[in-house]
């Protein structure tokens, strides 16, 4: 069926057999996944049989607010994926593309509304997840309303 996720044993799966690539030798990196405790128990179990595990977890904290300002601010030039924000990069003219002149749009999710449902999922399901992580001494919390440069340092710090 289109737009249905992957099964959680099929996504673990993919994880498991990439582990075992040349490129995963030295570590890797998992980006939105897990976001559910089932999901974080199904990949702590397959890292162990591999002997691995999560190293560390980087919760990228920021005030929903600010994540609606962040998010309702964006706007896309469709052809080049230009990006511009109304507040910290806005286009010379509002709504036009700097280079080509061309209108900027919205994504269809970058809207309250589909922010505020995410949020909400993303409380329900994936800060259970935190706390899983929490409790086994692998969480890192970054303080992610600051400017990029400083998350980065932050980022380095935890990593190195």
């Amino acid at each position: 069926m289109v737009g249905e996720l992957v099964s959680d044993d099929l996504v673990v799966g993919i994880i498991d057999e990439a582990m075992k690539k040349p490129s995963c030798q030295k570590g890797f990196i998992l980006d939105g996944f897990p976001r559910t405790v089932v999901q974080a128990e199904k990949l702590d179990e397959m890292l162990l049989k591999q002997g691995a595990k999560i190293d560390k977890v980087l919760n990228f904290a920021v005030d929903d607010a600010i994540l609606e300002e962040r998010i309702t601010g964006r706007w896309i030039h469709p052809s080049s994926g230009r990006s511009y924000h109304t507040k910290f990069a806005p286009p010379k003219v509002p709504g036009v593309d700097d280079v080509t002149g061309e209108p900027l749009i919205q994504r269809k999710d970058d809207t309250a509304e589909v922010l505020k449902s995410r949020l909400e999922a993303f409380h329900r399901q994936t800060e259970p997840v935190i706390d899983y992580y929490t409790k086994k001494g692998a969480v890192a919390q970054l303080h992610a309303e600051k400017a990029p440069k400083e998350v980065t340092v932050e980022v380095q710090k935890v990593l190195s």
